[in-house]
């Protein structure tokens, strides 16, 4: 089940996504004015190359003050028509960049689910290739009560037909049969074992989960070439299948698959007005910030930094559900996981001012009895 912390990492990537999107399409709208003064080579007329280079230069910086404040303009109405057109495009971009990423990042949380039957579909797989090799016994492995129970679990089969199934990439398959599986030493030991037993099935299962398909090798990079995230999602992935290798029941043979949550509608919802309500920060929480890293220069820190920031800022105002506790807490571990080695002390202080900041002028409301974080 994915619990909180994965999504609030899915949103902190489509977040820094759209940060570097925002950035080129500043730089495109420069382009744009850039190309407007450029002199036309099919012209017939001379061209004034020092009028053009100064109107490029003159719309540029028109540019760059009118996207700070939009009352602003200047004397050349042609250019003045030109920014305009510059910045429109920029809106535009955008909006546009924000409308995907929001939706990517909701398919990115779901794609998971397919991935976790993708991984449980190929250790099936394995198995059906183990009975057919008539080169060696791999009767300890095609009777694993782990591979058994994933192969007639009625969940996961319909989950493989309606996607994840890997009977059209057999050929592929049968290669990291004999390339990966077959020739790892522990696999070997494994089907030498005269009756294994359930401590032995189980931790073979596991070994080919951790180290022979999420671990590096050639099965790995597959999916590190079909999966944009996949650098993060394997870990996640992990927790996923050791849950389901756990769940196995000794007395009935069955194995239970995990759900992508509890209540996805619900986790859904948090992650739209999570990435929403950062990505609109009011002007007057993005200042409460910088004053209090005067120390620190706001433009300088890593992004993110201040995407983690903003986003924490974002969920105490956002969410009075969560205690304030909890969502700093999250961001710090973020901060540990993803930005620079003395970042999580630094997150961790600039966020304690600025929730008792906002305790104090009544901003930050909490209200639910417990404020217990549904992690």
């Amino acid at each position: 089940m994915l619990n909180r912390r994965t999504l609030r990492i899915k949103i902190m990537q489509s977040l820094f996504a759209f940060e570097q999107c925002k950035l080129a399409n500043h730089l495109l709208s420069q382009d744009f004015i850039d190309d407007r003064f450029q002199p036309d080579l099919n012209s017939m007329e001379v061209q004034n190359k020092e009028l053009l280079s100064r109107q490029r230069k003159n719309g540029r910086e028109l540019f760059d003050r009118k996207f700070i404040n939009p009352a602003t303009n200047g004397s050349d109405n042609i250019i003045n028509t030109c920014v305009e057109e510059a910045l429109s495009q920029y809106h535009k971009n955008v909006k546009r960049d924000f409308t995907y990423l929001q939706k990517n990042m909701i398919q990115e949380a779901e794609d998971l689910n397919g991935l976790y039957h993708s991984v449980l579909g190929l250790l099936i797989a394995f198995g059906e290739i183990a009975v057919t090799d008539k080169k060696a016994n791999h009767k300890n492995f095609s009777n694993n009560v782990w591979i058994k129970a994933l192969s007639e679990n009625t969940e996961l089969k319909k989950e493989l037909l309606q996607g994840g199934s890997w009977s059209g990439r057999m050929e592929k398959v049968r290669g990291w049969f004999k390339d990966v599986i077959k020739s790892d030493n522990l696999f070997r030991k494994f089907n030498e074992e005269v009756l294994p037993d359930l401590e032995a099935q189980k931790n073979i299962i596991k070994h080919i989960v951790r180290k022979l398909i999420l671990g590096k090798g050639p099965i790995h990079d597959q999916y590190e070439e079909d999966v944009m995230r996949w650098a993060e999602d394997k870990d996640i992935l992990k927790s996923l299948v050791d849950k389901t290798i756990k769940s196995f029941d000794e007395t009935t043979g069955k194995i239970e698959i995990q759900k992508l949550s509890l209540d996805w509608d619900d986790d859904k919802d948090f992650m739209l007005r999570l990435f929403t309500a950062t990505v609109s920060l009011d002007p007057e929480y993005k200042q409460l910030i910088a004053r209090n890293t005067r120390n620190w220069d706001v433009d300088r820190l890593p992004l993110t930094d201040v995407i983690i920031i903003e986003m924490a800022l974002a969920e105490l105002l956002t969410f009075p559900g969560i205690p304030v506790k909890v969502s700093i807490n999250e961001y710090i571990e973020l901060a540990k996981e993803y930005s620079t080695p003395k970042s999580r002390q630094f997150i961790n202080g600039i966020l304690d001012v600025l929730s008792k900041e906002l305790k104090s002028s009544g901003a930050l409301k909490k209200s639910g009895r417990g404020l217990i974080d549904n992690k």
